[in-house]
């Protein structure tokens, strides 16, 4: 349907009139005469081809047109098309991933290869981001300090995309797990209650940051934000030395009774990834949380359209004033 977004523009309409009807016609001033000799000579009826015409009744009609045309550009008219749905029900999901240096270890594997926490992490997470129709995803980044990375949106494929050019050190060497928490209580704080979540992924301990893990949890809770811990990180893993080939456990700084904890105040839940396939599975038991209905939202596209009785305007205004100059060339 056809739409003018500043309808009340159409009262303009008859000010040409009405500027002709108030306001005083133009004092004719006293011009400086030319005598020329044998003015007979020169009478228009000497020369019919050319004697000036009387105004034209068209030229009149072109001048309103274009006046009309332009009143109708400036009230922004536009087309709107058929309503579209937008996803009526959803969570706000942040994901806070951990950049510190301890998730450049390869102790996960992807076909038989070794691969690093972080590349694991990046690729299961991105694909867990683009499942999420109808949510809203946001992104941080941690290590010595927090930064949000990508705010809450709907634009799933940049959330991801963003996640997968993270690198190690990014935000710092360090992990700040509390600055984490409560960067993310702060940027979904205002979201819908019942539909804040946050998915946090580390391999450590809070070795950063003035907040403490703990502290941070329990404002998100009073926040009603649930936290989803995920540690990441083999149970062993074995290596070369001057010694030999010695079996280690890498995840041996992995604080899993912080991050229990944290889960438990907020009435989240704690997951251990021991390997890609574990970690594969935490992120599709999180693919079944319940979505929280949400208000019914619609929009409609709206093309404008206002170039158009511009554009014709502005040529039918043209055509007036050539014309008149023209008229006034030749007389």
């Amino acid at each position: 349907m056809l739409h003018f977004e500043w309808p009340w523009i159409f009262l303009v309409l008859p000010l040409p009139w009405v500027a002709r009807r108030l306001l005083a016609p133009r004092p004719k001033q006293d011009e400086a005469a030319l005598e020329i000799p044998f003015i007979a000579d020169f009478q228009w009826s000497s020369f019919p081809s050319i004697a000036p015409e009387r105004p034209l009744r068209w030229l009149w009609y072109t001048a309103i047109l274009a006046w009309l045309l332009l009143v109708c550009a400036t009230a922004r008219p536009a087309w709107l098309g058929e309503p579209v749905d937008l996803p009526a029900s959803g969570r706000d999901l942040m994901l806070a991933v951990d950049l510190s240096g301890s998730m450049q270890t390869k102790d996960f594997k992807i076909n038989g290869n070794p691969i690093d926490r972080l590349t694991v992490a990046k690729q299961v997470a991105a694909d867990f981001i683009r499942r999420r129709v109808g949510d809203r995803t946001g992104l941080i980044l941690f290590g010595l300090n927090a930064y949000l990375q990508a705010p809450l949106t709907l634009d799933r494929e940049t959330t991801a995309r963003l996640l997968e050019e993270a690198e190690i050190g990014l935000a710092g060497k360090e992990t700040a797990i509390g600055e984490a928490i409560g960067l993310a209580v702060k940027k979904i704080r205002e979201s819908p209650k019942n539909s804040r979540a946050l998915i946090l992924l580390t391999d450590g301990a809070n070795t950063a940051g003035v907040v403490s893990p703990l502290k941070a949890a329990q404002l998100a809770a009073s926040e009603g934000i649930k936290i989803y811990a995920i540690g990441v990180g083999a149970d062993e893993m074995m290596v070369r030395s001057l010694f030999g080939t010695q079996r280690i456990d890498p995840s041996a700084d992995l604080d899993e009774k912080t991050l229990t904890a944290m889960a438990d105040l907020t009435h989240g839940r704690y997951f251990r990834a021991k390997d890609t396939a574990t970690l594969e599975e935490i992120y599709r038991l999180l693919d079944e949380l319940e979505p929280v209905a949400r208000e019914k939202q619609a929009h409609r596209p709206t093309t404008a359209l206002f170039y158009w009785p511009l554009t014709l305007s502005l040529l039918l205004a043209g055509l007036v004033l050539a014309r008149q100059k023209w008229g006034r060339g030749v007389s």
